[in-house]
């Protein structure tokens, strides 16, 4: 099978196509899925510029990408689950969570990362949501418990996280003010985004006040400019930050960082969401699987309005 892998670590040079990968196995808790489209993330040009090196470190030659869309090939035999040979599905295959890189023409995954994938959406598009789906949805509804009439701080309304939450944020009865360029302004807009700040000409932290909550994927000055913007009790989310305690106790804020866990459970809430709600994905590029590498670089090197996907 083609699959996409490195042998080592670094930029775009490193990434080559292996038209021979071994088939992974199944086993009790992992299924095979024919994988039909994979989205990109930030962390998998993290992954193979080895940012979790010292955490996981990878077993060269190493399959690349997390996020898929695809159907069920192979399960073991005799394994009590709730899905079977021929059910398309969506999740992740990451070998940092124990599958084998969703970059491939087959993936293996485990039972607990996977969900029957939604019928409002095509492959492509429910392939660029495990990550920024769960990731929003751990963020609003479990670590934060937004409810209707809160104000809701959203930084990059535009991108792939960004446009679900804006979203969810307005399915649970929020208000929300998002932080985008000047040219993505009537794209949140459309979204739902009740207060619409352009950063590149704009102090968020001077035009915003009394948020309850304030949702961060973009850290440094911004994630610390937030707290201003907070009420007394008001909470922030960081997918980058860690807890600053000063912070906390200047603006009485409470403050989470985020690891986001890609489960079974909240990627089956995303689609009962998705499908009654007709939530909007949007998918900026495709790459067609040889160029990986491209879209790894695009990935990284731009804002992307949504997701990018490579299509197999």
């Amino acid at each position: 099978m083609k699959s996409i892998q490195i042998s080592k670590y670094g930029g775009s040079d490193v990434v080559d196509i292996n038209n021979d990968a071994p088939i992974p196995r199944v086993s009790t808790d992992k299924v095979l899925v024919e994988v039909k489209a994979s989205g990109v993330n930030p962390v998998d040009w993290k992954i193979r510029e080895g940012y979790f090196q010292q955490m996981v470190p990878l077993q060269f030659p190493a399959t690349l990408g997390t996020d898929f869309s695809g159907v069920i090939k192979e399960l073991e035999q005799n394994v009590s689950t709730n899905f079977n040979i021929g059910d398309e599905v969506y999740g992740q295959a990451s070998l940092l969570s124990g599958g084998s890189g969703s970059f491939a023409e087959l993936a293996l995954t485990n039972i607990k990362s996977i969900a029957v994938k939604p019928k409002t959406l095509n492959h492509i598009e429910a392939s660029s949501l495990p990550l920024v789906g769960a990731s929003t949805w751990q963020g609003l509804v479990d670590n934060i418990g937004l409810s209707k009439n809160q104000k809701i701080l959203i930084h990059g309304g535009a991108g792939g996280i960004g446009t679900i939450a804006i979203q969810l944020a307005k399915h649970l009865g929020a208000y929300v003010g998002t932080t985008v360029k000047s040219e993505d302004k009537e794209f949140v807009k459309q979204l739902g985004a009740d207060e619409i700040v352009d950063y590149t000409t704009q102090n968020f932290d001077d035009i915003l006040h009394d948020y309850d909550a304030a949702f961060d994927t973009v850290g440094g000055e911004t994630y610390k400019k937030s707290f201003k913007v907070l009420k007394n009790n008001g909470t922030i989310v960081s997918m980058l930050e860690q807890p600053d305690s000063n912070l906390m106790n200047q603006y009485g804020v409470k403050a989470i960082f985020q690891f986001t866990e890609t489960t079974s459970e909240r990627l089956t809430k995303l689609v009962q969401w998705i499908d009654q709600n007709n939530v909007k994905v949007n998918v900026e590029k495709t790459f067609p699987l040889s160029e990986t590498a491209k879209a790894l670089d695009y990935q990284k090197d731009n804002h992307p309005r949504g997701k990018v996907v490579i299509t197999i």
